[in-house]
């Protein structure tokens, strides 16, 4: 990825190093948030789900955090001047679609934590993964989760890795755009597979979407070079639900697929960073994922 020339995004809040509120409840009631998060990231289940119930769990318990002013990470910071990098590059991408179809894109922070953090959907372990919370538009990632994309899920590369940025932005795109209360209303007259169906499409969108972003950005400042594609694809299908189920518990359960399968997560990307056009990925017209 060409990065030299990207402007840097102001929206980063970095509480790395701060610690971080660890709930009585949970822990002491024996059942630890990090199996719960575990049990999240390999077996594809929505992250707002984990939250939830962590909140439910720690709000009584859980000390507020000191407010942290947003601030931009120094360049001798390598990983967050990347990150910063990457998000200034969606602000813009997305700045400009919302007007041209005569909306205002309000831009998301990006909060960096190591360990655990608590956000407005509640308190989250690191095993989580990188999330999105729609109550406070917040993008959330601790970075080490990078060495895991790497080394547990094999789809290195700095492509790979803001590919996962640009994913957690899709979801601030469907939260802006009302698709994601849409879908959370749907999803609370559904039962459970229908519910897991909803959110495949959710996902799926937001892949989508995340190779909308590439696309612009290629276009506009020649963001890409040779082979970035290939690990954005690598990663897209690295984090489907089959791979991550087959690798975890040795067999695969379609019907609990909460983000869709490798092949499904590729197509969706692939489609967004073929077309760039928003129309394209809508996901829930879709009659084959």
């Amino acid at each position: 990825m060409r990065i030299e020339d990207q402007r840097r995004s102001d929206q980063i809040e970095d509480r790395r190093g701060m610690g971080s509120p660890v709930g009585r409840g949970i822990a002491g009631g024996g059942i630890g948030i990090v199996v719960i998060a575990l049990i999240a990231m390999f077996f594809g289940i929505d992250p707002s789900v984990v939250l939830q119930t962590a909140q439910q769990a720690t709000v009584a318990t859980a000390p507020e955090q000191a407010p942290v002013k947003p601030g931009q990470p120094s360049r001798e910071d390598q990983m967050a001047d990347f990150v910063s990098a990457v998000l200034g590059s969606t602000e813009d991408v997305w700045t400009d679609v919302f007007a041209r179809g005569g909306r205002q894109y309000r831009k998301p922070v990006l909060v960096l934590f190591s360990g655990a953090v608590q956000s407005a959907c509640g308190f989250a372990q690191a095993a989580v993964g990188p999330f999105y919370c729609p109550a406070d538009n917040k993008l959330y990632i601790d970075l080490a989760f990078y060495r895991d994309l790497q080394d547990k899920f094999r789809a290195p590369g700095d492509f790979a890795q803001a590919y996962v940025i640009a994913h957690e932005i899709g979801h601030h795109v469907q939260n802006q755009l009302g698709i994601a209360e849409e879908v959370r209303r749907a999803q609370s007259r559904a039962g459970e597979r229908q519910g897991n169906q909803l959110q495949v499409r959710m996902e799926l969108q937001a892949d989508c979407l995340a190779g909308i972003w590439a696309a612009q950005a290629n276009r506009s400042k020649r963001l890409l070079e040779p082979g970035d594609i290939e690990e954005g694809l690598r990663a897209a299908a690295a984090v489907g639900d089959d791979r991550i189920q087959m690798a975890s518990r040795g067999y695969v359960s379609p019907e609990s697929f909460t983000h869709g399968s490798s092949e499904q997560r590729m197509r969706w990307f692939r489609r967004g960073l073929e077309t760039g056009d928003l129309k394209a990925c809508d996901t829930f017209r879709a009659g084959q994922l």
